[in-house]
C-alpha cells in the first residue's frame, strides 16, 4: 500500500504525527493508498506560505509565470499514462476517459500560460487636462481551490492555470475520495523550477482545518466545483472578510427532443452524455423531455442502444463504464430509483447491480433507463449523479422549458431541434449557463463554462474564467 503525501512550501508533511486518509478502489471497495491528514496547524502554515510567496509571484514578469506553468504541465504529459493510471484507480473511469482527463488537464494549463501575457487593463479618456485615467487588472492574492471527486486531476488545472497565469498563488484541496493524483502533481510542482509556496496542497477530513482554509483573512478567493449546498455553506464562510467566490455548483441538465428532431443523432447524443464517468458530470444529461410524439420511437432507440454499453473493469478498453466513486452517492440514487418505482415509473433497463461475481463488491449500477416519469418524481426534482436516465413525455418544447426553468439550478441544457426558431428561442428563455445545441456533451477551453440561479457564481474558462481571478484598480493620474 503506497503513502503520499501532503505538500506545503516545498516540504512533505511527515504522516506519523498526523494520521492518514484511506483511499478505496471503486471497483472493489479496497483500501489501497494512503494519504496524509492535515491539521489546523498545517493549513495556516499553507496559507501564511502561501501569501509570502504571492507577493514575490504577483511581481514576477507574465510570461516568466508562463513558462513556470508549461513546465509543470510538460512533466504532465511525459507521464500521462502514470496519472491515467491514478485517476482509474481511485476515481473508477475508464482508462480512455482518463487519458482524455490528462490531456484535458494540460490543455487547461497551457490555455492560462498561453493567455498570461493577453491580460489587458484600460485607458480612458479623462474629464480635465492634464490628467490620465486607467484601469489596471491586479491578482487577489492567495486563493484557495476546492476541487470535487468526480475529475480530480483536471479541475487541479482548471483552477491551478488561470490562478497562477494571472499573479495569484493557491492551496489546492482535494476532495477526500480522491486525494491521490493531487499528492502526485504537486511532486511533479516539486520536480520543477516553481517557487516554494506558490502552490501547496492541504487534504484533510477535519471540519475545523478546512473551515480554517476557507475562512481566514488571508485567503482572498475561493474557487469551488461542488454542490449548490456545498456552494451556500462556502457563501456563509466567505462572508465574514468578503473573500471572492468562483462556485461551480450542482447541475439538472435537461435533454430536449422536439418532434422535429434527428431521433437517430440525439439517441446517440444522449446515451453519452448520460453515462460518460458513470454518469458523473455536472453538465451531463439528467432527465430527458421528449415530445410525445416521437417519445415511444425515441424510448425504444435509447433502451437499444444503452444496452451496448458494456460495464467492467475500467483498465479493460472494449469497457464503456466504470463504477461509481461514491458509496453513499449510490445508495442515495438507488433509493430514488426505487420510490420513482412505486410512484409508477416504468423500469425499462438496469436498477441493478449488474450481474456476475466481478460485481458483488464496489461501486457498480448498471445503465439505467426510466420511462413513464412525471415532472415531479423523484428521479426529476433531485440531481442524480449517476447512471441513470429518466424519461419525462412533454407536449412540446415550450412544455418541456417551463419544466426546466422551475428549477432551482441552471448549468446547462441539451436541445435537439432542426427548427433555427427553436434554436432562438431557446437562447433567449432557457435559464442556463451552457446549451448544447444539436450536440453531445462537449467543452472547448476557450468557452466559458457558468451556472445560472443556484448553480453557480463567476465561472470558468476562456477570457471570462481569466478574468475572474483578477480585481481591478482603477488609476486617477495628475500630471501637473
Amino acid at each position: 500500500m503506497k503513502h503520499y503525501s501532503c505538500y506545503i512550501n516545498g516540504e512533505w508533511l511527515d504522516e506519523s504525527s498526523r494520521g492518514v486518509i484511506e483511499v478505496e478502489n471503486p471497483v472493489d471497495n479496497a483500501v489501497f493508498a494512503t494519504v496524509t491528514v492535515c491539521n489546523k496547524e498545517d493549513v495556516q502554515y499553507a496559507l501564511e506560505t502561501s501569501e509570502q510567496a504571492q507577493k514575490t509571484w504577483a511581481l514576477t514578469p507574465a510570461n516568466t509565470r508562463a513558462l513556470h506553468i508549461i513546465e509543470i504541465a510538460n512533466k504532465l504529459k511525459v507521464e500521462r499514462e502514470h496519472f491515467a493510471k491514478l485517476l482509474v484507480l481511485e476515481q473508477g473511469k475508464t482508462y480512455p476517459e482518463a487519458l482524455g482527463e490528462v490531456d484535458d488537464t494540460i490543455t487547461y494549463m497551457t490555455y492560462a500560460a498561453e493567455s498570461a501575457r493577453r491580460i489587458q487593463g484600460a485607458i480612458f479618456p479623462a474629464d480635465a487636462v492634464n490628467k490620465r485615467l486607467s484601469i489596471y487588472k491586479v491578482p487577489y492574492g492567495v486563493t484557495v481551490g476546492l476541487c470535487a471527486f468526480n475529475y480530480p486531476l483536471a479541475l487541479i488545472g482548471r483552477k491551478i492555470g488561470p490562478a497562477l497565469a494571472t499573479g495569484n498563488t493557491m492551496i489546492i484541496k482535494p476532495h477526500e475520495l480522491t486525494p491521490i493524483t493531487a499528492s502526485e502533481f504537486c511532486r511533479l510542482v516539486d520536480e520543477s523550477s516553481l517557487p516554494k509556496g506558490v502552490i501547496n496542497m492541504v487534504s484533510t477530513k477535519s471540519a475545523d482545518a478546512a473551515s480554517l482554509l476557507v475562512e481566514s483573512p488571508i485567503t482572498k478567493l475561493i474557487s469551488l466545483t461542488g454542490s449548490t449546498r456545498a456552494g451556500r455553506a462556502m457563501y456563509r464562510a466567505a462572508a465574514e472578510n468578503i473573500t471572492g467566490l468562483i462556485l461551480e455548483l450542482g447541475g439538472k441538465a435537461p435533454f430536449i427532443i422536439c418532434d422535429d428532431a434527428d431521433i437517430d443523432k440525439a439517441v446517440e447524443a444522449a446515451v453519452i452524455s448520460r453515462y460518460a464517468n458513470c454518469g458523473q458530470v455536472c453538465i451531463c444529461n439528467e432527465m430527458v423531455f421528449v415530445d410525445e410524439k416521437i417519445a415511444d420511437e425515441f424510448t425504444e432507440k435509447v433502451v437499444k442502444r444503452t444496452q451496448q454499453i458494456k460495464v467492467g473493469n475500467p483498465f479493460d478498453t472494449d469497457v464503456n463504464m466504470g463504477p461509481n466513486v461514491s458509496k453513499l452517492g449510490l445508495q442515495r440514487v438507488n433509493d430514488l430509483v426505487k420510490k420513482n418505482i412505486e410512484k409508477g415509473a416504468e423500469l425499462l433497463l438496469g436498477g441493478h447491480r449488474p450481474e456476475g461475481d466481478y460485481f458483488d463488491k464496489g461501486n457498480w449500477y448498471a445503465p439505467t433507463i426510466l420511462g413513464n416519469v412525471k415532472g415531479t418524481d423523484p428521479t426529476i426534482s433531485e440531481e442524480l449523479f449517476a447512471p441513470v436516465m429518466p424519461i419525462v413525455k412533454v407536449g412540446g418544447f415550450e412544455e418541456a422549458v417551463a419544466l426546466a426553468n422551475n428549477r432551482e439550478e441552471g448549468l446547462s441544457a441539451y436541445l435537439y431541434s432542426n427548427d433555427y426558431r427553436i434554436h432562438q428561442k431557446a437562447i433567449d428563455t432557457m435559464e442556463v449557463g451552457t446549451i448544447f445545441i444539436n450536440q453531445q456533451i462537449i467543452g472547448n477551453i476557450q468557452g466559458y463554462h457558468s451556472g445560472h440561479k443556484t448553480s453557480g457564481a463567476a465561472g470558468e474558462d476562456g477570457v471570462y474564467g481569466m478574468d475572474h481571478y483578477l480585481q481591478k484598480r482603477t488609476i486617477y493620474l495628475n500630471y501637473e
